[in-house]
């Protein structure tokens, strides 16, 4: 796909793995052995795919890791996570990290799905625009807010 037709999910997807491609290629041995251990992780168990993308999904929005809340919010959709799915793994996951994971929420893991096609038509776009409403009232929030 050229990149010209991305989107900035796919993007930053793209990123992440050419990132990983030069990594493997400077410490293969490493590589190697993370990847066989990621696998190994993600591989179906007691618990489902769909279940390990759902607290891999959790574990990104706490940490606030951008690449992984894309690349997990993707490994959701291609697990067939609904959108209540996705939204109530967040939201457990806001529970625990308060604001800060609540914007990431909001904010990239929609965005995220939007761009991978979980929501398609009006619906999509009206979640588009409540997001990027909420993003801005965010903005005018932080400013007048001491860290």
């Amino acid at each position: 796909m050229d990149q010209q037709q991305m989107n900035p999910m796919e993007m930053a997807l793209m990123d992440y793995k050419e990132g990983l491609g030069t990594f493997q290629q400077k410490m293969p041995e490493i590589a190697e052995k993370y990847n066989a251990f990621t696998e190994a992780c993600f591989a179906k168990g007691e618990l489902s795919q769909k279940q390990k993308q759902l607290i891999a999904l959790g574990v990104s929005v706490f940490a606030q890791d951008e690449y992984c809340i894309i690349y997990h919010t993707k490994g959701c959709m291609d697990q067939d996570c609904s959108e209540e799915e996705i939204l109530e793994a967040i939201g457990v996951t806001a529970a625990f990290g308060g604001g800060a994971a609540m914007s990431q929420a909001v904010t990239l893991v929609q965005e995220a799905m939007n761009e991978f096609g979980q929501n398609n038509g009006e619906q999509g776009q009206q979640d588009q625009q409540d997001s990027q409403n909420g993003q801005n009232q965010k903005q005018g929030q932080n400013q007048n807010m001491k860290h």
